[in-house]
């Protein structure tokens, strides 16, 4: 793990009943295996709610990266993205991989 975080599925979790995500380290295969299941579980739960993935991600492995953006165009909810800190490279990709009306950054984002 990046960063010192630890990302546990548990669908007990509060975010996870507001169907709240994060990717706050670059993106590899752990993560994004991770992520992807989160986000097929929690489709598959209740596919009228939409998801929401905070975007804090300075870099990431390509194969991963396209695994968490064909996943998100994919579910049947609308996937919000919201950009908080930083989205660099694989990061930014996966910005632009959101709903179309539903991208975002934070007025002090950095995207590249």
């Amino acid at each position: 793990m990046h960063f010192g975080l630890t990302i546990q599925f548990c669908p007990n979790q509060p975010t996870s009943s507001r169907k709240i995500t994060f990717l706050g380290q670059e993106v590899d295969s752990e993560i994004s295996n991770q992520l992807v299941g989160l986000m097929v579980y929690l489709s598959i739960e209740d596919d009228t709610k939409d998801l929401y993935l905070f975007i804090n991600s300075p870099d990431g492995w390509v194969i991963p990266g396209i695994a968490i953006y064909d996943t998100m165009q994919f579910v049947s909810p609308n996937v919000h993205t919201i950009c908080m800190g930083l989205a660099a490279s694989m990061g930014s990709f996966i910005l632009v991989g959101g709903e179309i009306t539903k991208r975002i950054a934070f007025p002090h984002a950095w995207r590249q």
